[in-house]
């Protein structure tokens, strides 16, 4: 058989590598570690969400539902929202995907033009550069420190150009664990309305803050209903991320074109998946609440564990993970050092926060994941507190 003489593929996917994510999840299973890096919660989920689901499959139609989405889920999402967020959406203006990923790439296909910009802010989640790059756009990273991590007009200003169209943001968002406060908010709508820009917003995270901080969508604030894709996951807000169920809100000329790229990825999701989903969404608020503060609690189990054992953590409002700050815990390495050596030798799998960095940026910060059972927890945090010690010990600071 003749070998093909050019290379074969995109080079966007051709030269990528595996993603980090894939990676330490790969080795964690190789050495028999702890995965705290890949955010995904040990336990099932809700039962009768999943009681939902399993009688819906053996009781409701698996053939073909509408691209869109079933008619209940997408009328649970806007009533969820208006609920929750004060949001006034109606069915028409969601569409169901499968996945959250799959509504940020069916929203870049869409709304992304040969050469036009898209502001994202870094750290960020991975897929957003390569989404932009393969939809024909340009991604302008506007890069965020710590520990505020804070957006400025300033910075806004000095990446924006007369080809930008968009910005991409994640909020509450992830690695940082930061819920952007409002004056961010504003901000970011009196410059999106200014020049005339659409806002991606990938809220995720929405249900999933801490310490009594709400989460408020961009969308809400003056000037952006019309300008504004929210996106959300049921993965995330019941505990399923292997069901893959997402999905997009926006105003009506919107999200025709959102549909329209949305058809030719994935058409539809399962049946089944959407009616549980549709009836979790009608759950009280004291539900979510309750969530809420599980996940608040193991934050702390993880957060106090690691305090005792010499490491100092950046505060997590949000999302199931927090970051331990190498050089103030005494650690003279680099994060990815710090990551391949307490998988091989502690036996422990983390993320380095330069993974969500799209330009190689190398930090100090080291993400974990929180959304595990106690024990589970506590064995991490001994191994973690054992190699800080073996690490002081080859300094001779050991104490």
């Amino acid at each position: 058989m003749d070998r093909i003489a050019h290379p074969v593929g995109h080079p966007l996917f051709r030269d990528m590598t595996t993603t980090i994510f894939e990676k330490m999840s790969m080795r964690a299973r190789e050495l028999g570690a702890i995965n705290l890096g890949q955010g995904f919660p040990d336990g099932p989920g809700p039962h009768e969400v999943l009681e939902a689901a399993a009688d819906a499959l053996l009781t409701k139609s698996n053939q073909y539902p509408p691209m869109a989405g079933l008619p209940e889920l997408r009328s649970a999402i806007a009533a969820h929202y208006a609920r929750h967020q004060g949001l006034d959406l109606i069915p028409e203006e969601v569409i169901v995907t499968s996945g959250a990923t799959e509504a940020l790439a069916a929203s870049l296909m869409a709304l992304v033009g040969p050469g036009d910009e898209v502001l994202v802010l870094a750290p960020l989640y991975d897929a957003y550069v390569p989404l932009i790059e393969r939809a024909g756009g340009v991604a302008k990273v506007i890069t965020l420190t710590p520990p505020e991590w804070r957006i400025t007009e300033d910075a806004l200003k000095a990446a924006a150009s007369e080809r930008t169209r968009l910005i991409l943001l994640n909020n509450p968002t992830n690695p940082t664990a930061v819920v952007m406060r409002d004056g961010e908010l504003a901000l970011l709508a009196r410059f999106c309305a200014a020049r005339d820009l659409i806002a991606i917003c990938d809220e995720v995270w929405e249900h999933v803050t801490f310490d009594g901080i709400g989460h408020r969508p961009l969308m809400a604030f003056p000037g952006m209903r019309e300008r504004t894709v929210k996106i959300g996951s049921a993965g995330k807000i019941f505990s399923v991320t292997g069901w893959k169920v997402g999905w997009m809100c926006a105003a009506p000329a919107l999200a025709a074109l959102l549909g329209r790229a949305h058809q030719f990825l994935t058409f539809t999701t399962a049946p089944n998946l959407q009616w549980a989903v549709a009836e979790g969404l009608g759950k009280p608020a004291e539900w979510f609440a309750q969530m809420r503060a599980d996940y608040q609690e193991s934050r702390d189990r993880l957060a106090e564990g690691l305090e005792a054992a010499g490491y100092v953590v950046q505060p997590s409002a949000a999302t199931w993970f927090l970051s331990i700050d190498l050089p103030a815990s005494g650690i003279d390495m680099d994060d990815v050092t710090f990551c391949e050596r307490i998988v091989e030798e502690a036996g422990v799998a983390a993320i380095p926060v330069s993974a969500f960095y799209p330009n190689g940026t190398v930090t100090s910060l080291v993400r974990l994941c929180f959304s595990k059972a106690d024990g589970v927890i506590d064995a991490a945090v001994d191994r973690l507190a054992r190699f800080r010690q073996s690490l002081l010990a080859e300094s001779g600071t050991a104490r």
